[in-house]
């Protein structure tokens, strides 16, 4: 069911976007290594990649989005993780051992959570931590395709 709006803003998000710091050493990992297929690419400037029906993957080389969004800050672990959702446990071990192989900053392997589902993460080049996950129940069931 669509909703209407009169003014305001749908709920969704649109585009997601990375800044990273070496455009090319990001085009190994995500298409390269894990495979992903490039949507839109601008050479040294982005990369983009449809990564959901309405959602897009931004990979945005940092001297380019300064000149847009202004100085970036770095260091530490970014306050938010982006999340691969996968149908079984022994799904997100796979994508795990892909992000090994892609060559991964750092990979966590999947464990069982208290919250019932099993989970673990990678970082890539540039340090954006990602969760792999299965999670049982409805909304496992609303995010895996």
């Amino acid at each position: 069911m669509e909703r209407a709006t009169v003014g305001g803003m749908d709920q969704r998000v649109s585009l997601v976007t990375l800044v990273v710091t070496d455009l090319a050493a990001t085009r190994r990992f995500y298409v390269d290594g894990l495979g992903w297929e490039p949507l839109l690419e601008a050479p040294g400037e982005v990369l983009m990649v449809q990564v959901g029906q309405h959602l897009v993957l931004s990979l945005w080389d940092e001297a380019h989005a300064v000149e847009e969004i202004g100085p970036v800050v770095r260091g530490g672990t970014a306050p938010l993780t982006l999340a691969h959702s996968v149908g079984a446990p022994a799904a997100v071990d796979a994508v795990l051992e892909d992000a090994r192989r892609a060559g991964a900053a750092s990979v966590r392997d999947g464990v069982r959570r208290e919250w019932g589902g099993y989970s673990g993460y990678f970082t890539d080049p540039d340090g954006f931590l990602w969760e792999v996950a299965h999670a049982p129940g409805p909304l496992g069931e609303l995010v895996v395709p």
